[in-house]
């Protein structure tokens, strides 16, 4: 089937635009384009499956869900996940977002790098671990599209995300070793999962 591309990574809001030019400043393009695919390949599984979903959160936890390994961000000894989650709620908070809504934009960031977090949960949650799983490990890969996994990839082109990505988390890793970055980084799911890529996109 077609896909509308430019509709896919569009901004639901003027919120989420206002997230995507800040990933835009701070993160690297790699990290940049992992971001926007994760985006994608989050709302694509919501809609096939049927999961009710805030696509103005999700959007910009998707946006903002790897800032804390930029240079700018990355804390010392904080995991980089709860960096970025609060940097994210840090946004939030100047974009008028109510305390609430600041937290459970903090908290989507921060399961995403959970072995698994419950939809009945969170929503949100679920659909970025999932997400940034497929992008970064390609893990569950056939619960979404041949074709659009296909096409996204094309125009958002992973290059040089894997070799950049694994050095970051290693980074982490050797910084934080209590982190789900050092865990990652033992797996080796990073550079299994471009394998992975390579056979999916080829």
């Amino acid at each position: 089937m077609p896909y509308d591309i430019d509709e896919l990574l569009r901004p639901p809001s003027a919120t989420a635009a206002l997230a995507l030019q800040v990933a835009e400043q701070w993160c690297s393009p790699a990290v940049l384009r992992h971001s926007m695919r994760s985006w994608v390949w989050a709302r694509s599984l919501a809609d096939a499956e049927g999961l009710d979903y805030d696509a103005e959160l999700l959007f910009v936890a998707a946006a903002l869900h790897d800032i804390g390994v930029a240079e700018p961000f990355d804390a010392h000894r904080t995991p980089f996940e709860g960096a970025g989650g609060a940097a994210a709620w840090v946004f939030a908070a100047g974009a008028g977002w109510p305390s609430e809504r600041r937290v459970r934009l903090q908290e989507v960031i921060e399961r995403h790098m959970w072995v698994e977090v419950d939809p009945t949960l969170d929503a949100e949650g679920h659909l970025l671990e999932v997400a940034t799983s497929l992008d970064v490990a390609g893990a569950g890969w056939s619960r979404w599209d041949a074709q659009l996994l296909r096409v996204v990839t094309a125009r958002l082109p992973r290059t040089d995300f894997a070799a950049e990505f694994d050095a970051a988390i290693r980074d982490q890793a050797e910084r934080k070793p209590a982190s789900a970055a050092a865990r990652l980084a033992r797996s080796g799911r990073i550079a299994d999962g471009e394998l992975t890529w390579l056979s999916l996109v080829r």
